[in-house]
């Protein structure tokens, strides 16, 4: 269990445009893990990051927005890759079923 991480915003089901959302695409079957430093970040919640698993605003105009997240300290993470979670930003297995 992570205590330490505040999650700060996450995706909308509507833009302002009121259309839905295009599907995320998934980067991988398995989760992500990584090394993160104490701060802020944006997890990509669309797929179409070229710095995947973290946002680099390729989601502009798909409706999708990405999950800000705060680590209070340096940890190991398992962050989600097949964009199925329950707990975006991070890996919680649904990649499996």
């Amino acid at each position: 269990m992570i205590r330490s991480v505040r999650i700060v915003s996450g995706p909308t089901a509507l833009e302002a445009s009121e259309r839905m959302p295009e599907e995320p695409k998934a980067t991988d079957n398995k989760p992500v893990v990584t090394k993160l430093e104490a701060g802020k970040y944006a997890w990509c919640a669309c797929g179409r990051s070229s710095q995947h698993p973290l946002c680099d605003g390729s989601h502009s105009g798909t409706g999708l927005t990405p999950v800000v997240f705060e680590l209070e300290d340096s940890k190991t993470v398992a962050l989600c890759a097949c964009k199925k979670t329950n707990g975006a930003p991070f890996c919680d297995g649904s990649h499996s079923s």
